[in-house]
């Protein structure tokens, strides 16, 4: 076998990098941003959302920036994540931070100037370093006033 059968194609090596990087953090980082989002602890929330397949519930840990009508996420791996993808087939989830829970009920993008914007200094300089510009706006379903 030559050696460049071998070596994977410039196409499925990223794929392959990406997938075992998500499944490095969902059994590490992850269960301990979500421990902190739960307890209220740091700049975590948690996303609650039902698989777009199975049906099942999933709760995955993320930093959201807290706006008037919601909430503001910045997506990382981009739009081809499982948290995503579900929450926009279901139309909705719900936001978890500490005991505290809030019901979305849209999704809309928003410009990388409204996202940097509503994570404010200093987060915004770090997301503008790590040239971040991909931002959804989760617009909540207040009760109570909240």
């Amino acid at each position: 076998m030559a050696e460049h059968e071998r070596m994977p194609r410039r196409r499925e090596w990223p794929a392959r990098v990406r997938r075992a990087w998500l499944t490095t953090l969902k059994h590490t980082l992850n269960r301990l941003t979500g421990a902190l989002a739960r307890w209220g602890h740091g700049p975590f929330s948690l996303i609650r959302t039902t698989g777009r397949k199975t049906g099942r519930t999933y709760e995955t840990p993320l930093i959201l920036a807290e706006v008037p009508d919601g909430f503001v996420a910045e997506l990382t791996y981009g739009e081809n994540v499982n948290w995503y993808r579900n929450l926009v087939a279901a139309g909705g989830g719900v936001v978890v931070r500490g005991r505290r829970e809030v019901p979305i009920d849209a999704i809309e993008p928003i410009s990388t100037e409204e996202g940097l914007r509503a994570f404010g200094p200093p987060a915004s300089w770090v997301l503008r370093l790590l040239h971040r510009s991909e931002f959804r706006h989760l617009h909540a379903t207040y009760h109570g006033g909240q």
